[in-house]
């Protein structure tokens, strides 16, 4: 199907709906690197400049409109988010340009956080938003770490059925599970997604393998807690906005952070996907990405339309 993808940044939702066969036909964000990254990978056809300035003449028909729209007013990682942060209202552009494409299907994702904030109220608020404008919508918490991801990052994920589609979206089964339940293999622990990453102070050809100096001291908060090899590893983050700081995990091995491309392997990005930017700014492009198998997993349930 063809897809529009707007807020798409290093493109980790994208690359998602890629390896499930989807044609990315258009795509927007406003953060320069990121654009950058995107096209490094995914092609030029996205489009760097404030999705408020865009017309929503110039984007694309399309089958499918996907978007993890900003989610830093939304996010608990955010000490300071309240309903009226001006960032929430980002998601208000993805309501016009649904309104004005009608795509068959619309796909947003967003921090789990979102459906807490202000009890809930703000949540609902965005599931009306969505159902006025003619569309079946159904959300879900999927675990990252449940669709073979080395991370335990939980999400909301709100998908739209315009009211004249006859299809029932059904959010995709876990592949692993945390304990090997069920027939299924385990989570995905740090240690399998760092084995085929060298040492980045040891002669290496692998790109963005750079890592913070930033000095580890392991008192229990965000960005310094000893991780544990065996187990995915706690969600990614990136704090602030384009200007503002970045948590970053330490190595399993205690002895210093992990490099951009170690982070990246554990939002299971492939090592061959090339990052734009000093490495505070690849930091922060990992940290606000959708892990792409868990885009795939979101993806590949569309596959399942047949157009009648």
């Amino acid at each position: 199907m063809k897809v529009v993808s707007l807020f798409s940044g290093a493109g980790g939702l994208d690359l998602g709906f890629k390896m499930a066969g989807h044609d990315i036909i258009w795509a927007n964000d406003l953060y320069g690197d990121a654009v950058e990254t995107y096209r490094l990978n995914l092609g030029n056809h996205i489009v760097c400049e404030d999705i408020f300035k865009v017309n929503e003449n110039d984007v694309p028909d399309c089958d499918i409109i996907i978007g993890g729209f900003p989610c830093q007013g939304f996010s608990v990682a955010n000490t300071k988010r309240h309903e009226d942060d001006e960032r929430n209202a980002l998601y208000k552009q993805l309501i016009i340009i649904i309104n004005e494409k009608k795509p068959k299907f619309f796909l947003a994702e967003n921090v789990k956080g979102l459906t807490n904030l202000a009890k809930g109220k703000v949540f609902q608020m965005i599931l009306s938003d969505f159902s006025e404008l003619g569309y079946k919508v159904k959300y879900k918490i999927l675990n990252a770490a449940d669709y073979g991801v080395p991370q335990t990052r939980q999400r909301v994920i709100i998908v739209g059925v315009r009211n004249d589609i006859d299809f029932e979206y059904i959010f995709p089964r876990a592949t692993h599970s945390k304990d090997g339940k069920d027939g299924l293999p385990k989570w995905v622990s740090v240690s399998e997604a760092m084995a085929p990453i060298p040492d980045p102070d040891s002669p290496n050809n692998l790109l963005n393998h750079e890592y913070s100096k930033y000095k580890l001291n392991f008192n229990g908060y965000l960005g310094h807690r000893q991780l544990d090899p065996d187990k995915p590893a706690p969600t990614v983050t990136a704090r602030g906005d384009n200007k503002g700081g970045v948590v970053i995990l330490p190595h399993p091995n205690g002895k210093r952070r992990m490099s951009c491309r170690e982070l990246a392997a554990v939002q299971s990005f492939p090592l061959s996907y090339e990052f734009y930017g000093n490495r505070s700014s690849i930091y922060r492009q990992i940290g606000n990405a959708v892990p792409p198998l868990l885009g795939y997993a979101v993806a590949n349930v569309f596959n399942q339309y047949k157009e009648g």
